[in-house]
């Protein structure tokens, strides 16, 4: 009874006041750190008055609050209402970001499952081909990269410990990933070197030779150049790659030669 009379007095006193008064209050609770009190208010101006000029923010607001509290699931189920509602309002690219950013920030370490580097990825897509002319549009490409860099390290852990293991083959597989899908990283010079460790332990000379000179055209000033260079003896012996067939031989044509078609 005491909760109920608690509950019922509060809601009485929020429907004495108007949107704008209640929005004033969440917006004071929201500022001086309550976000979970603020949330609460913002939804209850949706509730009580629907119809409000108010009630379209103060939905975005509430999934802004639900974010900070680190609420991820709750925020994206009123940023996708905002969206569903409001599909060609200005601040529905805003909307789209909050749902980027709420699988954004639970990526973590790279031994997890990356489901939500995938759906972070998905919806940053959104706003960069929707809504390329936002203020959110350059924001989501620069984490585009970091999401795709984090991509990479994980295939690179993988990488490593078949190479660790000498199983060759699949290392090769995971290395090739990063070098194909993921050529802009931070990981692909390091990539490249592991391609030379793990051909050069199978005896395929002419692929570590190819994985080598890649890295020395790209990225010689690599911490990975040198040792590269000393595995492979500091030569190319006559490589014919004109005649070598494969994704390495693609892309060494590609990246050295610039041939693309």
């Amino acid at each position: 009874m005491l909760i109920s009379c608690t509950n019922l007095n509060s809601e009485i006193v929020l429907k004495d006041l108007s949107a704008e008064e209640i929005y004033s209050k969440a917006q004071k609770e929201f500022d001086f750190g309550d976000k979970v009190k603020a949330a609460e208010l913002f939804l209850e101006i949706e509730r009580i008055y629907p119809y409000s000029g108010l009630a379209k923010r103060a939905l975005l607001m509430n999934a802004v609050a639900l974010l900070e509290e680190k609420d991820y699931e709750a925020s994206r189920v009123s940023a996708a209402r905002f969206i569903r509602f409001y599909p060609a309002d200005e601040d529905t690219p805003y909307a789209y970001y909050l749902i980027a950013l709420s699988y954004y920030d639970q990526i973590d370490d790279i031994g997890r499952d990356q489901v939500n580097t995938y759906e972070a990825l998905k919806t940053f897509r959104i706003i960069i081909e929707r809504y390329p002319n936002s203020e959110y549009a350059k924001s989501s490409s620069l984490k585009v990269e970091l999401a795709f860099d984090h991509l990479a390290a994980k295939e690179m852990e993988i990488g490593r410990y078949y190479l660790k293991n000498r199983h060759y083959t699949a290392a090769i597989n995971r290395f090739k990933i990063v070098v194909e899908e993921y050529p802009t990283t931070s990981h692909t010079p390091e990539a490249l070197h592991r391609l030379v460790e793990a051909y050069l332990s199978l005896g395929l000379i002419k692929e570590a030779t190819i994985s080598g000179a890649i890295l020395g055209h790209n990225f010689k000033s690599s911490i990975w150049y040198q040792d590269t260079y000393n595995l492979l003896g500091g030569k190319n012996d006559g490589l014919n790659t004109n005649a070598f067939k494969g994704w390495l031989g693609d892309v060494y044509r590609q990246v050295i030669r610039g041939d693309w078609i």
